[in-house]
């Protein structure tokens, strides 16, 4: 297989089998459930009349979910600084971003690599809940009372929408139907549909969401500037990871001692392929993210040679 034809799997997931898009959707849809079986509990244990949906399953459960427009709750729940990005109250609600998040999503990583689409998401996240309460308390015109609560990923899938467009703004969508459509095209017609569906009495929702499409574009500006936000992300992940994996050491030294062997014996390149196909990886994520003119001399000619390995196989 040619570098140009290489299947793309092994970039869309951390390690080889777990797609981080797909472990975003995962979480968003379990606590879905989880919210649901909560109001559905509710609704048995309160009596006929109660304000279930209004009241007490918002003030017993969903503020524990989902971000509150009171700043003084807000910080005494940290968490919900992140956890409001999965909550959704509506199976359409629900579906709608999934869809959106998987759309942009899918088109980020085949553009940068599977180490960029978690860190966009989780700042966008973070920034649009910043924005939020800050339009809350410094915006008499968009305060919406201490009963709001600020949830759905409207935010980070607009930091994913924007991160991705800002990459490549022509990117073609369906090529197959008559060349399809750039990129920028989609962005705009879904900023459109997220503007119009926001409740218009909550203006600190659109400042929100606008702060969370700001900060997709911010973070690839800075990208192309040297500065890689999402690698501290990155590094904290594969330390963590490392703790659960004693036996992870033991086999990179074996990779090492075992590629060094074959190096002195002259054997044929492919005799290790788990390190060959880490290495073609990297090389391959710098040049999205570089250009091939940023690769070392070295790293050219491993490509060349990765290549060459390709054809001779075919």
């Amino acid at each position: 297989m040619a570098i140009s034809d290489r299947n793309f799997d092994t970039r869309l997931s951390y390690g080889n089998k777990v797609n981080p898009l797909v472990v975003l959707i995962a979480i968003a849809m379990m606590v879905f459930v989880v919210l649901a079986f909560f109001r559905a509990l509710t609704y048995v244990r309160q009596p006929p009349g109660s304000d279930v949906a209004g009241v007490v399953f918002n003030e017993n459960v969903l503020s524990w979910f989902a971000l509150s427009g009171n700043f003084e709750r807000a910080i005494s729940r940290p968490w919900t600084v992140l956890s409001y990005a999965f909550v959704h109250t509506s199976i359409w609600q629900l579906f709608a971003s999934l869809i959106w998040l998987w759309c942009f999503g899918y088109i980020l990583i085949d553009l940068t690599g599977f180490k960029k689409i978690v860190p966009v998401f989780l700042y966008g996240t973070v920034i649009g809940a910043v924005a939020f309460l800050a339009a809350q308390g410094l915006m008499p015109s968009a305060y919406a009372g201490d009963s709001q609560y600020f949830l759905g990923g409207g935010a980070a899938v607009l930091a994913v929408c924007a991160a991705a467009t800002t990459i490549s703004p022509n990117y073609k969508i369906m090529p197959m139907l008559g060349g399809g459509f750039s990129l920028w095209i989609l962005s705009i017609v879904y900023l459109a549909i997220d503007m119009a569906t926001l409740p218009t009495h909550i203006p600190a929702l659109y400042i929100s969401h606008l702060a969370g499409a700001l900060t997709g574009f911010l973070f690839i500006f800075l990208l192309r500037k040297g500065i890689d936000g999402s690698e501290w992300m990155n590094n904290l992940y594969d330390w963590f990871i490392n703790l659960f994996n004693p036996e992870k050491p033991h086999q990179t030294r074996a990779q090492i001692k075992s590629t060094l062997f074959y190096n002195a014996a002259k054997r044929p390149f492919s005799k290790t392929p788990k390190l060959t196909q880490q290495r073609l990886d990297e090389i391959l994520d710098k040049i999205s993210q570089q250009g091939y003119d940023k690769l070392s001399a070295d790293e050219k000619d491993f490509l060349k040679r990765a290549g060459d390995e390709d054809l001779k196989g075919k």
